[in-house]
């Protein structure tokens, strides 16, 4: 099947030197849930969208909040094929109220669907715009667009933040009418703004046009000004039981022992397309090298070690990716240490490391850890800076063992 979608520049949208152009791709299959049925866990909650929807009633601004993998995209994309599907099929709850579905075959929600396997489209504007003149280059954005009436908005590499571009775009975009469907849509698929597209955004949300919805997907809904979060209903998509997981991925993942299985359903933190989709061999080597951060910052006076692993963290979207993965996995072993501290084993994540963890949270104190828990705020900070990565997670280490060392 072949679509359009678009890269679209947004730093001046009115100029003659505006650039914008659509590319026609030809789309791989992705597997998309044909109905809310195959929604995995938060019932209610849905439900409760489904009634909105086809009661009208749905919120013009609305933030969907949950871990990483709980499914907001996913959600948000079947959402928009319920407001938009053109042959508008209706169930009813076990309340008796009237539910909104969709059917997955008309072009509305085709098209919609399209958009499934965002990670690729992002890559092919990526790779789209290093393409183009240095001077287009600088001040266009990535936008994507698999339905004429629906924008999907993610965050601009390699700063990973949404732009004053973007929102600029969807301003430009939001006071025409729909063209081919009942309504526009426009999906923000992360809560981190730049403070300039923040505050652009505030006026369309408190007064949206009538055939307008905004979704602002959000792991932590804290990160979002308070003037945008008291602009939007909210709704959060639960945790899923660990058990819960584990039997999800004994059906998907039959290859997989059971200790590895236990494993996942615990990183996964509820979430489960995160545990579907986890690549438990990158994160162990994610982990690794944070193990080796925090051993060196604690205990180690050679950081020779230190040194060889933080100079494999180099620029480019790559290497952003890696380093945030870095990032998740220090943040996770924190988190067990100060489990294993507050004498609850039971709730740590790394169950397999238990022994190595346990030596960890003998060394240092609570101070040590809200310190290490600050410098690493300081670190993801100085990503969307562009700080050179390596330089940041050596001075991370550093901080870290000068803490150690104030307590020892």
């Amino acid at each position: 099947m072949r679509v359009l979608w678009k890269l679209s520049a947004g730093a001046s949208l009115h100029s003659p030197a505006d650039v914008a152009f659509l590319l026609s791709v030809t789309l791989d299959t992705v597997t998309t849930p044909r109905s809310f049925d195959e929604f995995i866990g938060n019932r209610e909650a849905i439900e409760h969208l489904r009634t909105a929807i086809a009661a009208g009633r749905l919120p013009h601004s609305l933030i969907l909040a949950g871990p990483q993998g709980a499914g907001k995209y996913t959600l948000a994309l079947m959402l928009a094929q319920a407001m938009e599907c053109e042959r508008q099929p209706r169930e009813t709850s076990a309340s008796g109220a009237e539910m909104a579905g969709f059917c997955g075959e008309c072009s509305n929600c085709i098209r919609i669907a399209a958009a499934q396997n965002l990670e690729q489209k992002i890559e092919e504007a990526v790779a789209a715009r290093e393409e183009l003149r240095e001077i287009d280059k600088k001040d266009t954005r990535v936008l994507i667009q698999t339905h004429p009436d629906v924008l999907i908005i993610p965050p601009d590499p390699p700063q990973l933040l949404i732009k004053i571009g973007q929102v600029r775009s969807l301003i430009h975009s939001i006071y025409y009418k729909p063209g081919e469907a009942p309504r526009k849509i426009y999906i923000l698929t992360a809560a981190a703004f730049m403070k300039e597209a923040a505050n652009a955004l505030l006026k369309v949300l408190e007064e949206p046009p009538d055939y307008a919805h905004l979704f602002i997907l959000a792991e932590n809904p804290g990160e979002l000004l308070p003037t945008i979060r008291s602009r939007c209903a909210l709704v959060r998509l639960g945790a899923l039981p660990a058990a819960e997981l584990e039997s999800l991925l004994a059906t998907h993942h039959p290859e997989w022992k059971p200790a590895q299985r236990s494993l996942v359903a615990r990183l996964a933190q509820g979430a489960a397309g995160r545990a579907l989709s986890f690549d438990l061999a990158e994160y162990t080597a994610c982990r690794l090298d944070a193990l080796i951060l925090l051993r060196t910052a604690i205990s180690n006076p050679d950081h020779s070690a230190l040194f060889k692993m933080t100079e494999s963290y180099r620029a480019g979207a790559e290497g952003q990716q890696k380093t945030v993965a870095l990032l998740r996995a220090v943040s996770s072993l924190l988190e067990d240490i100060l489990l294993l501290q507050a004498g609850t084993p039971e709730l740590i994540r790394n169950i397999d490391i238990q022994p190595e963890l346990e030596k960890l949270a003998a060394a240092v104190d609570f101070g040590w850890i809200e310190t290490a828990s600050h410098a690493l705020d300081q670190v993801e900070s100085g990503l969307r800076r562009n700080l050179l990565r390596s330089l940041s997670l050596d001075a991370f280490a550093t901080q870290l063992t000068a803490a150690a060392a104030e307590r020892s």
